[in-house]
């Protein structure tokens, strides 16, 4: 389709970005009318909100339109997820430009929409408004089903903490986009639209998960927030860490030592829980340390020492220490 969204007007882009979407049985009412209506045979609906500004969260240059609409839901979906629920819903707040090519924001949908039936979720409405930056702001929606959400306040001393998914991958892409380079391929790719183990999170649930968390801000970060909320100290083992070949090759070409991703990097949406000790886990879930009682060390420990590098990402602070 040619031309921007000014030409094409506010109804015209939501006619056209809707007639794109595909739905679910868990949709009563789509887009069109003043709301949507999802089922909720839980009768508890989780839900998370985050946003995407250009220049700070994805660069035009770096990623297609598609990318950025994978990688904006996947990273909602993610926080379903990681407490125990199913996904069933999002709703996009869209600001554009006038200027904008109506391919961009018609790709975008088509992302975001591709990203929800690997979730197994729909878009089921939302917003567009004229700005001067593109802005994208997702709503998720999840379902229990009938199971007690996991929180980031239940881990116990003796648990056994584990994760499934990648970790370090989405930094090391970015670090290699950052000097101009598009290859290795999976690790840019990693970066332009992670790929979340939506099914580990309720899986973790019934498992017997304790705490859990997504791999969002950095490991060392978002395994922080659970031993705050749960009033323990987590130690990880830097050995039972994964660090594939290729990402050592990154790290020497460009100076980092690749654990730094791997411990440090987020965006990769990764499903980090605790589990009692006692819990047999899948294949796909590699246990890489333990809960243990508080003391002066820092919330999170790297083989019983503190972690000297930076430890995440804050928004308004930049990378914080672990």
């Amino acid at each position: 389709m040619k031309g921007t969204v000014g030409e094409l007007g506010e109804f015209g882009l939501i006619r056209e970005l809707t007639s794109r979407l595909t739905t679910t049985p868990a949709v009563r009412i789509g887009p069109g009318d003043d709301a949507a209506v999802v089922s909720a045979p839980d009768r508890r609906v989780v839900a998370s909100t985050d946003i995407l500004l250009e220049g700070r969260h994805f660069r035009r240059d770096w990623s297609t339109a598609y990318d950025v609409g994978r990688k904006a839901a996947a990273q909602n979906l993610a926080d379903i997820a990681a407490m125990g629920a199913v996904p069933t819903a999002l709703l996009l707040g869209l600001v554009v430009p006038a200027d904008l090519p109506v391919t961009w924001a018609t790709e975008l949908m088509d992302g975001l929409r591709d990203e929800c039936q690997v979730a197994g979720a729909a878009v089921v409405g939302g917003d567009v408004v004229r700005g001067d930056t593109i802005t994208v702001a997702i709503t998720a929606l999840g379902d229990l089903r009938n199971h007690d959400p996991v929180t980031r306040g239940g881990a116990q001393p003796g648990d056994v903490v584990a994760y499934t998914g990648w970790l370090g991958w989405s930094a090391a892409g970015h670090a290699v986009l950052s000097r101009g380079f598009r290859s290795p391929r999976a690790f840019v790719e990693a970066h332009r639209r992670p790929e979340p183990p939506y099914h580990a999170g309720p899986a973790a649930a019934g498992l017997g998960a304790t705490a859990m968390a997504d791999v969002s801000d950095g490991l060392i970060a978002d395994l922080g927030h659970i031993a705050e909320a749960s009033k323990v100290r987590i130690d990880i083992k830097s050995g039972a860490m994964d660090v594939p070949s290729q990402m050592n090759d990154i790290g020497q070409a460009v100076g980092v030592d690749p654990l730094q991703w791997v411990l440090s990097g987020g965006e990769d949406h990764a499903i980090v829980a605790t589990f009692p000790p006692d819990v047999k886990l899948p294949a796909r879930w590699k246990v890489i340390g333990e809960v243990l009682n508080p003391s002066a060390l820092p919330h999170v420990t790297v083989d019983g020492a503190p972690w000297t590098s930076k430890g995440g990402w804050d928004h308004f602070g930049g990378e914080i220490e672990s």
